[in-house]
């Protein structure tokens, strides 16, 4: 079948026309989807950058009190949570001293507010750690809350090396976490002492020798030596000897006379014994005789919590033993009386 030229130009145009619709929708299509990526991409960085739920602006909680910060944080629909508590001089007990977020920034509501807040001014007094190790002081000081700020050694015969001779501040005194303190520590004694020569002095000089020459004495026994003894006071005989050589805490015992035409008071040998309180520590203990004599110590050192300390003490006429432990006086125990009829110039005579 044939067509002539006027009826194959309509469907050709048609054909055109069909394939410029057909592009147009194409077009529209494609436009349409790229405006819809464009939209939800546009929505995505919006809601990235600009958060779909409420926020607020942070309140200044310093200085509020802890249950009010919370109170405000609830109403606010913020979560105050304390992540610490300290000591302040400034803050009382239980008011918030700092923030994180800071006062004035803006977050989203549940958003973690965490609080610093003040336990007070926490006084109490201060311990002793007198006597006491290095070591153990820095414990006591650290369980206590205080800070070792430095120490300084001195010379001193009667503590060991690295022991505690003083502190500042001073004990007993009005302290406070996180105060500062100076320990005063001990060189120590020497290795040895070379025994001085007592003998001939009277009591009171070789007193005032021992002193100066750092050696501790330990009994003075006065003994009466009949008519022909030295005067009274006069020291007789010592041990150890003249010379010797001794350990620094080691004591230096005595024979005094009691004077020419004495016969004697009463003389007692006694056994004695002191106990040092259970402890961690060890403790000063002087162990002190007053007789008819005099003064003098049986012991003046150191020694560990629960040791048990022994001595024979010969006292002359009415005698008293007191303990003293830290410089404090723990027990006073009479170990003997003197009859009146005993004393010299009152008729009989006892050995």
């Amino acid at each position: 079948m044939q067509l002539d030229g006027a009826e194959v130009a309509p469907r050709v145009q048609r054909r055109r026309f069909a394939a410029i619709l057909d592009r147009d929708w194409l077009f529209a299509l494609s436009l349409a989807f790229a405006v819809g990526v464009l939209v939800w991409f546009g929505r995505s960085i919006k809601d990235f950058f600009a958060p779909t739920a409420a926020t607020v602006f942070v309140p200044a909680f310093s200085g509020q009190t802890q249950a009010d910060a919370r109170n405000e944080c609830q109403r606010l629909q913020l979560r105050c949570v304390t992540i610490a508590t300290r000591p302040s001089d400034r803050y009382p007990k239980d008011v918030v001293m700092s923030q994180q977020p800071e006062a004035g920034a803006r977050v989203r509501e549940g958003r973690q507010i965490s609080l610093i807040v003040s336990t007070g001014v926490v006084i109490f007094p201060m311990p002793d750690v007198r006597f006491e190790t290095l070591r153990n002081a820095q414990l006591d000081l650290s369980r206590n809350k205080l800070q070792l700020e430095k120490t300084s050694y001195v010379n001193d015969d009667n503590v060991p090396r690295d022991s505690v001779v003083d502190q500042d501040p001073p004990p007993l005194s009005s302290a406070r976490q996180g105060a500062k303190v100076t320990l005063t520590l001990s060189k120590g004694p020497p290795t040895a002492l070379k025994v001085p020569n007592f003998a001939g002095m009277s009591i009171d000089d070789a007193r005032a020798e021992a002193a100066r020459d750092h050696v501790h004495l330990g009994q003075v026994v006065w003994t009466p030596f009949g008519s022909s003894g030295p005067a009274r006071g006069v020291i007789v005989r010592q041990n150890p000897v003249a010379g010797a050589q001794i350990n620094p805490f080691d004591d230096v015992s005595l024979q005094v006379s009691d004077g020419p035409g004495q016969y004697g008071y009463l003389i007692r040998q006694v056994h004695a014994s002191a106990t040092v309180p259970a402890s961690d520590d060890a403790a000063h203990v002087r162990i002190e005789v007053r007789d008819d004599t005099g003064t003098w110590n049986v012991y003046d050192g150191f020694a560990q919590g629960g040791q048990k300390l022994d001595f024979n003490v010969t006292a002359v006429g009415t005698a008293e033993l007191d303990t003293y432990i830290n410089n404090e006086l723990q027990n006073q125990t009479v170990i003997g009386r003197e009859p009146t009829a005993a004393k010299p110039g009152t008729g009989a005579k006892h050995q």
